[in-house]
């Protein structure tokens, strides 16, 4: 068996298609979704993300906007440019780029935005409403990997889930979306972390196999269940001196062996990343549709 290979490039594409109408729509209303990204430091990884993000919106005719700080800025500076950014009517959705340097706390930055313009889906608002089966957003990289699966095909009702991985940008909110009574979700979920003792007990259960421990190629191909869906969260950058650069990146999963037990599998890169921007583009989207209806 050769896994077949999910193909997260294409995907995020389809779904680009379909926000480009419905921004145009909106258009028509006078309506333009507006992300505003934050940036505070140079961090030069951040500092891709938010251009990427930048180019999408450019792409999907949304208006868009970085305010660069400086690595020094207070948290004081941090929170009045959040207020001002809440009570400007021409702002679909805020984004703070994490991580933010030592001297500011994420959490107070992060509970200062408006649940309403929180298009990361990480105020504590939009997590209980995500818990309870009511949510405003879902948050864009567990987003992703339901939408890879619904549109592969893979429906995850009734199947054994095995997340690995308990962040609260991956892992929890997965986990909450999956066990829903809804359609990509009513799943069976189990999650493993750093405490679980045996961890391959659980991932040899699976039926649909999410890494997203942050380990390089941690899960192999003997670790899985012949004919599991995998998902790839992964991304981490190892030596690789048969390269320009004399590194490479890849995904939590060691892709050559896995793919020979896998009924499917995200690659990386070209997996879940791609998704990751345009869930978050779709969450701005809908950020500009509700606050037209209040």
């Amino acid at each position: 068996m050769r896994a077949f290979i999910i193909d997260g490039k294409k995907i995020a594409e389809d779904i680009k298609a379909e926000i480009k109408v419905e921004v145009a729509h909106l258009k028509k209303q006078n309506i333009i979704p507006k992300l505003v990204a934050v940036l505070v430091g140079d961090n030069p990884a951040s500092q891709v993300y938010v251009r990427n993000k930048g180019k999408t919106c450019v792409e999907l005719g949304m208006d868009n906007e970085t305010i660069s700080m400086p690595s020094d800025t207070t948290e004081k500076a941090l929170l009045e440019l959040i207020h001002k950014l809440n009570n400007d009517s021409s702002v679909s959705g805020i984004l703070i780029q994490l991580p933010l340097p030592k001297q500011i706390n994420e959490s107070a930055v992060i509970n200062s935005i408006a649940p309403e313009k929180d298009v990361d889906c990480f105020h504590p608002v939009n997590v209980g409403k995500l818990s309870i089966g009511e949510p405003v957003f879902l948050p864009c990289t567990p987003a992703g990997v339901q939408e890879l699966l619904v549109r592969s095909g893979i429906d995850p009702a009734g199947k054994h889930t095995v997340i690995i991985g308990r962040s609260n940008i991956v892992g929890k909110p997965l986990a909450n979306m999956l066990i829903q009574k809804a359609k990509g979700a009513n799943s069976t979920v189990t999650v493993c972390h750093t405490g679980t003792p045996d961890m391959t007990y659980f991932i040899k259960q699976a039926d649909i196999v999410v890494a997203a421990a942050g380990k390089a190629q941690m899960i192999t191909g003997d670790m899985i269940k012949k004919g599991a869906v995998v998902i790839d969260v992964g991304i981490n950058r190892i030596e690789d001196k048969s390269t320009k650069s004399g590194t490479r990146l890849v995904g939590d999963v060691h892709f050559e062996s896995v793919k020979e037990t896998a009924s499917a599998i995200t690659p990386v890169p070209g997996g879940v990343g791609p998704m990751t921007i345009i869930m978050l583009m779709k969450n701005t989207l809908q950020a500009a549709k509700n606050l037209q209806k209040k």
